[in-house]
Formats: structure tokens, C-alpha cells, sequence
């Protein structure tokens, strides 16, 4: 496997381009467990903010990382959970800032938004994507399933205080769950939810990988659309993502690399080693299928790849 502990990638993000991504914290380390999770039920359910790993072991791995010069458009701290739980997120924002002229984006549930020290230290980054998925406590909890006490009035009161507050690009986003919050009248209510925040962008996106929850499933394109013309957003699906990238030479090893921290379907494996030239495809996918430490899920009349 690969040798770099906090950096992968660059991943396609159909919002942001090609992203490197930065990962501060253990895998499945969050303070939610959403529904819709593509890498599954939280295993470290917590809300309580650490320095998991030392700044500047981060950093060195970074500077290592981009000596070789991989393509990619944008940094973005994210990780396997919830990265606003790394305590240091604002220094690890200056540092990088330090090292690269590339915008840094964070992608975060927002839940710790409600602590004005978190709002300032994401003040540091070029853009921030906060997710709001519901318009009352009762859908919160269904939808999100958040630590002990985190409250959906305090979460919402410190999106709407840091998007008047940052000055950077703000970009909500939103998943869109059939028969849960895809309703008219849901949207309608998210729509009045979402007028009190300040904004750039809204994406309205949709389980199209593997849930946490088997319940979860992708709305009608009927109900996507109107989504789409009540909150005013965009559709993740209508979306154009480019490919997947590994400094690692060995394609079996490179594709295990990306499924540890971002999960690809066959179509994403087939196409990642069609642009790497590989000539023994049929033989690494038959490998994934029987790899223990490969979780392989059916998913809407196609496999997905994982690693947990």
C-alpha cells in the first residue's frame, strides 16, 4: 500500500476539479452518522476536538507528495469523517497556504460551526462546503444521526453566523434521500432555511454510491428536478467529474491506495487503468473481487469498491 499516511489522490470533485485531498483525522472519525455515508456507519462517533497527528508530519508528507508534481486544481481538507475535529485545522491551513499558490477548500458537516473558534479558523480557506440536509430536529437526527446533544438550531445558527462572517467562496451542499427529504413540502421548508444563509453555490447531490444504510435510496429525476427549481441548485449528476490519479506505479496497489480513502465503482477502476495503460485489467479487477481486505458492494446494477 501507499507510504503516505494524510495524502491521496488528486480525486475527481465534480464541484472543485481535480482535488488533492489532506486527511487530519483517523478513519471514521465523526460527529455524525449519516444515513447516505459512503463509507459507511461511523465507527468513532465523537465530538470532541484533538490534535490526532502533528501538524508538520502532515505538512513534510505534503511537500514529499507534490515533489512529484501530480496535476491537480484545488487542496482539500476532508479525510475519512469530519475534519473540523483536527484542533489544529487552522494552523494546517496556514502551513499549506505557506507551501502553494492553490486555493484550499474544506468540506465539512458544519456541525462545529455553532464554536466560534471553528468559524475563525475556517476563515483561513478559499472555500468552505458545509452540508445542511434538513429543515427541523426530527429530519436532523433521521437524516444525520449526530453525537449526544448536537442540536440542530445551534448547528443552523453557526452556518447562517459564519456566512456572514467568511469572505471566502461558500458552497452548500445538500443530500437529496427518496421518501425522506425529497417531499415538496421538505423542500419547501429547506428553501426558508437556506434564505437566512448567505451563500455562493447550493449542489443538490444524491446516494449514487453505496449508503450506510440500505434504506437510502437515490430520488426520482421527477423529484430531483424539482428540487433543482425550488432550491435554486445544482445537480451533482449533471456534473462532469475527470479522473483519478496515483503516483503509485503498480496499478493493483495504486487502486488500493484511492478505495482506502474514496470509493470507485467498476466503471472508475476500468477507465483509471485504461488511462494508465495497463494490460492485465481483467486480472486486477478478478484480484479486487476476491481481495479480503476489499469490500465489494452491488449497487444499482453495478460494482462498488472499498476499502474500510
Amino acid at each position: 500500500m501507499s507510504d503516505y499516511k494524510y495524502i491521496y489522490g488528486p480525486v475527481p470533485s465534480r464541484r472543485l476539479g481535480l482535488s488533492l485531498g489532506v486527511s487530519p483525522i483517523p478513519s471514521s472519525t465523526c460527529n455524525y452518522s449519516c444515513i447516505y455515508c459512503q463509507l459507511g456507519r461511523t465507527k468513532n462517533l465523537t465530538n470532541q476536538r484533538k490534535v490526532f497527528f502533528p501538524v508538520m508530519d502532515i505538512i513534510s508528507e505534503l511537500k514529499d507528495y507534490t515533489k512529484t508534481n501530480p496535476k491537480y486544481d484545488i487542496i482539500t481538507i476532508v479525510g475519512e469523517g469530519e475534519p473540523t475535529l483536527y484542533k489544529n485545522l487552522g494552523l494546517l491551513i496556514e502551513k499549506i497556504k505557506e507551501m502553494t499558490e492553490k486555493p484550499i477548500a474544506v468540506i465539512t458537516n458544519g456541525a462545529l460551526l455553532s464554536k466560534s473558534s471553528v468559524r475563525k479558523e475556517l476563515l483561513k480557506a478559499d472555500f468552505v462546503l458545509p452540508s445542511i440536509d434538513a429543515s427541523t430536529e426530527e429530519m436532523f437526527k433521521k437524516i444525520n444521526r449526530p453525537y449526544g446533544k448536537i442540536n440542530y438550531n445551534e448547528v443552523l445558527n453557526g452556518l447562517i453566523d459564519f456566512s456572514k462572517e467568511y469572505n471566502g467562496k461558500l458552497l452548500i451542499e445538500t443530500m437529496l434521500i427518496k421518501n425522506i427529504n425529497d417531499q415538496e413540502s421538505r423542500l419547501l421548508a429547506l428553501k426558508n432555511v437556506l434564505s437566512e444563509i448567505d451563500y455562493d453555490r447550493l449542489y443538490i447531490n444524491t446516494p449514487v454510491r453505496p449508503p450506510a444504510e440500505n434504506n437510502v435510496k437515490e430520488p426520482s429525476v421527477k423529484a430531483l428536478n424539482k428540487a433543482v427549481e425550488i432550491l435554486k441548485g445544482i445537480s451533482i449528476e449533471q456534473l462532469i467529474s475527470t479522473g483519478f490519479f496515483s503516483n503509485e506505479k503498480d496499478h493493483y496497489i495504486a487502486i488500493k491506495t484511492i478505495i482506502q480513502r474514496h470509493p470507485m465503482n467498476q466503471f472508475e477502476i476500468r477507465s483509471f487503468l485504461d488511462e494508465r495503460n495497463c494490460e492485465t485489467v481483467e486480472e486486477i479487477m478478478e484480484r479486487l473481487s476476491k481481495d479480503p481486505e476489499v469490500q465489494v458492494n452491488n449497487y444499482k446494477n453495478y460494482k462498488s469498491y472499498r476499502i474500510e
